[in-house]
């Protein structure tokens, strides 16, 4: 066996385990995005190291995108944050990012993206739009039902707008560490950031609340 053949050996033993697939899919992309960054791993060594096929990955995560969201910490509870009373949106938005920037900004979703661009744009790209994707999937899922024409019509719109500036907030405060937002106290950054999300999501539209029970 030659030096290539050894390399391309998976590190796992293959098996028929669909339950066991997935957690071996995750933990594997981990450890490479971890080692390698976001821009280098490719799906193909996620499969190595995780014992399954190429095929296997796509068909349950569609994208290394897709799977780096999966994967990553810090973003798998999205849809656990939005949940609750719409009006409240902006806050608890606030507090999550905060909260989970100040813990483990390195790996963030959102400063890979930012590292990212600097050595791949169409790597990064490709990971907002799914970033996007994911993000208003789960906004709409809480503002929709109970949301006025005038927030409903450009929901994606102000998804959007949201991202833009939680990456710029990434980019100030925890890459390039620029005053005032790099000594400013993680609270007032999150009373900043609440009312900034509010304006965002419902300027020019009442607040949607929860219908009466």
């Amino acid at each position: 066996m030659n030096g290539q053949e050894a390399s391309e050996k998976p590190l796992r033993t293959r098996r028929r385990d669909p339950e066991g697939h997935r957690a071996a899919i995750l933990e594997a992309a981990r450890h490479t995005f971890a080692e390698r960054g976001y821009a280098r791993t490719t799906l193909r060594e996620i499969a190595r190291r995780a014992g399954v096929t190429h095929g296997l990955i796509t068909r349950q995560f569609q994208s290394k995108e897709r799977l780096f969201l999966a994967a990553v910490p810090g973003n798998s509870d999205l849809e656990r944050v939005v949940a609750g009373d719409p009006a409240t949106l902006p806050d608890r938005i606030a507090h999550a990012f905060v909260q989970r920037m100040e813990t483990d900004a390195v790996n963030d979703p959102l400063v890979t993206l930012v590292r990212s661009a600097a050595s791949d744009e169409r790597a990064a790209a490709h990971l907002l739009v799914a970033m996007q994707e994911r993000s208003a999937a789960a906004y709409r899922s809480v503002l929709s039902p109970n949301a006025p024409a005038a927030l409903g019509d450009d929901l994606d719109t102000r998804v959007a707008l949201v991202g833009s500036h939680m990456i710029g907030v990434v980019f100030s405060r925890y890459i390039a560490r620029t005053e005032p937002l790099a000594s400013m106290p993680p609270e007032q950054l999150t009373e900043h950031l609440t009312r900034i999300l509010r304006h965002i999501l419902f300027d020019d539209a009442p607040a949607p609340r929860n219908p009466p029970q």
